[in-house]
């Protein structure tokens, strides 16, 4: 998996461009990795939040069962909100891929 990494980002190293277009290029690249770096560590960061948000909600409908209703109502909510952060980095990553952000 390593390997193949290592080929991705050095294969556009090989490609032939016009000189004014090599900053450019570079430019877009470095944005599209910043973004995928940027998502991938939103996703780590929700999914182990949501991870011990889940058992800590388990957790407490096992000690009282008579609350579960509250509980839940407060775990989709904190679910929800933590999967809008990981939405957002995923608008601004979109916005990174398809649009140049410094002009050119």
């Amino acid at each position: 998996m390593f390997g193949f990494l290592v080929l991705g980002l050095v294969s556009p190293a090989y490609a032939q461009e016009a000189a004014g277009a090599a900053a450019e290029s570079g430019l877009v690249q470095w944005s599209i990795i910043t973004a995928g770096f940027a998502l991938a560590i939103a996703a780590a960061g929700a999914a182990l939040g949501q991870g011990k948000a889940v058992a800590s909600a388990a957790e407490a409908i096992a000690r009282n069962p008579g609350a579960s209703g509250e509980i839940r109502g407060a775990l989709i909510l904190g679910l929800v909100l933590i999967e809008s952060l990981v939405i957002y980095v995923l608008l601004v990553s979109l916005i990174l891929f398809f649009i140049k952000p410094f002009g050119g």
